[in-house]
């Protein structure tokens, strides 16, 4: 769902090859049958643009809080013959999911002796939610030392705290900073550039408000409006903001910035992160967003700003390298740990 899980697997994937190994991504929306996994990415990418409520009853219903899925999802269990026949054709040796599905269908086949490789789970998510616990799992690998508390005593599994995964461009200095600096300074000299974060589907409700909001403060706010057309089209009628659609420099970009404003807790988030950008949430999306995005701020990760006079004192209060900014940033770099790929490969 979204461009966050495809991210970690291709930066695993990468260094799956660094290893020596041969890696093999696979979506599991796609080995579902009848054109199931198009519906539900579909059906997810409509609710969370236009009906946020409809995920939120759904999280909220199945997702949240409460032990694991031991039965695993029968949605995900339909595509357990073509898993297990990609592992045996491919000769795998390990599988690692880095999405809830995946956990699920993973976990399902590894307790009934199904699929004799041993399954890794990568839980990319600050809020650990049911679906993705499933005690057929062999190993959980968490972003924080609290998420993998949380799988220990729901499951009684082995995890290990590594930290996010992110690509190594991030946590060096960008050659492409430069550019968006000339081009920020060039659009609205002496304003602080601050992005906020729509996504790959440019899921976010309220952004053209917040950047009226960011703008008469005298930010100029960057909006990465993903591959939503509209969103950019509405965002660039608003003075002073700056629209983007899909950039490939996001290392650059981050660098070139004065703040995140961030509403899923996902992999832009970790991203900045690993840049020593500073994050805020605001307006989170409904469901694991709003959970993650206020378990972040809990952890003394980014701050979190309900509502708009909230978020300019937020921004006010991280100007410069003060001791706030500091220290906000410096949490933020030490949450990345261990290397996930080398504990896969241990398997």
């Amino acid at each position: 769902m979204g461009a966050g899980h495809d991210t970690v697997a291709a930066e695993l994937a990468r260094r799956a090859t660094s290893y020596g190994h041969e890696p093999h991504v696979v979506d599991v929306l796609r080995l579902l049958p009848y054109g199931l996994g198009t519906g539900l990415r579909r059906g997810y990418r409509a609710s969370v643009r236009h009906a946020p409520w409809v995920y939120a009853g759904v999280y909220g219903a199945f997702l949240r809080g409460g032990g694991p899925r031991p039965s695993g999802v029968p949605l995900a269990r339909l595509a357990g013959d073509r898993l297990t026949g990609l592992v045996d054709r491919l000769g795998i040796d390990v599988v690692v999911s880095v999405f809830h599905l995946a956990a699920q269908l993973t976990g399902h086949l590894r307790s009934r002796g199904v699929l004799r490789v041993p399954s890794t789970v990568f839980l990319l998510d600050f809020a650990v939610h049911r679906q993705w616990l499933h005690p057929g799992n062999d190993r959980y690998l968490c972003l924080t030392d609290a998420a993998a508390a949380e799988v220990r005593a729901a499951l009684g599994a082995r995890t290990v705290t590594t930290g996010p995964v992110v690509a190594p461009a991030f946590r060096a200095s960008a050659p492409g900073a430069a550019r968006w600096r000339e081009r920020f300074a060039g659009r609205a000299p002496g304003r602080p550039p601050v992005l906020l974060s729509a996504g790959a589907w440019g899921a976010a409700p309220g952004l053209a408000g917040t950047a009226r909001t960011l703008a008469g403060a005298g930010y100029l706010p960057v909006v990465l409006c993903g591959r939503h057309e509209r969103l950019r089209e509405r965002v660039s009628r608003v003075p002073w903001a700056v629209a983007l659609d899909w950039t490939d420099d996001m290392p650059g970009l981050l660098c070139a910035a004065y703040a995140l404003v961030d509403n899923a807790a996902g992999q832009t988030a970790v991203q900045a992160l690993a840049a020593g950008l500073p994050v805020v949430g605001h307006r989170p999306l409904p469901g694991h967003g709003a959970d993650g995005v206020r378990r972040m701020a809990g952890l003394g990760l980014s701050e979190y700003a309900p509502d708009g006079p909230a978020l300019l004192e937020a921004l006010g209060r991280l100007s410069g390298n003060g001791r706030e900014r500091t220290s906000l940033t410096a949490r933020g770099r030490a949450l990345f740990r261990r290397d996930a790929m080398e504990h896969v490969a241990g398997l």
